[in-house]
């Protein structure tokens, strides 16, 4: 973290989820380092320092092996905590870093941005070290320019908040719209979000806070 990623690949992934230009802080009252959730529009942590999670913090941007720290950043809850920016602060720290790992991934064999897809995989099955953004419940994407027969959606010809143009493009989706309403609720939302840290964290939160309950958790 905070050193240059090769092949442009951080500055790519902080456009998928924050405009360009000079930043503006878009939540007065929020100069926190931790994130605000889209779900309940509050701090995901309160109360608490950031130094309390030096450990765990520690540990993460410390792995040397890389499908290790791929695994690891992919299951974090600490990552989870942190915004991109203040300025941003519905922004995942810890889905922005999974981005910018796939782009990068992507970039060093080959593919160009225009050339990638957003693909739906099976949740059951092993995720793809450096490819795979989410692994979450029921929901499994991953970032590639090789989607094979897999449900999938192109990213576009830049890098830009997209999130919701190339989820509405996916031919099936991870989660049963017309079977239950909780992913209705789900799919409606993702539909509206164009920031893709924003929206991949949605997922992760929504699908935790619904888990067990058969419906949405307001």
């Amino acid at each position: 973290m905070n050193e240059t990623v090769p092949r442009g690949a951080d500055a790519d992934a902080a456009l998928l989820s924050r405009p360009r230009g000079d930043p503006e802080q878009t939540v007065p009252a929020h100069e926190s380092p931790f994130r605000l959730s889209l779900l309940t529009g509050e701090a995901v942590t309160k109360e608490t320092s950031v130094d309390a999670f030096s450990d765990a913090v520690r540990d993460l941007v410390t792995i040397e092996e890389p499908d290790a720290a791929h695994a690891a950043w992919l299951g974090s809850n600490v990552a989870a905590m942190f915004n991109e920016a203040v300025h941003y602060p519905y922004t995942s720290l810890k889905y922005h870093v999974l981005l910018t790992a796939a782009l990068l991934s992507n970039y060093r064999a080959g593919a160009a941005f225009e050339e990638l897809s957003l693909v739906v995989d099976d949740s059951n099955e092993a995720v793809t070290p450096h490819r795979t953004v989410l692994n979450t419940g029921p929901v499994s994407l991953r970032v590639t320019a090789a989607p094979g027969d897999r449900s999938a959606a192109t990213l576009g010809g830049a890098p830009t908040r997209s999130f919701a143009d190339v989820w509405s493009r996916l031919p099936e989706l991870p989660v049963d719209v017309d079977g239950e309403r909780r992913w209705r609720v789900l799919d409606a939302q993702l539909r509206r979000v164009r920031s893709w840290s924003v929206a991949l964290q949605l997922v992760e939160d929504y699908v935790a806070a619904t888990n067990g309950m058969g419906g949405d958790p307001r």
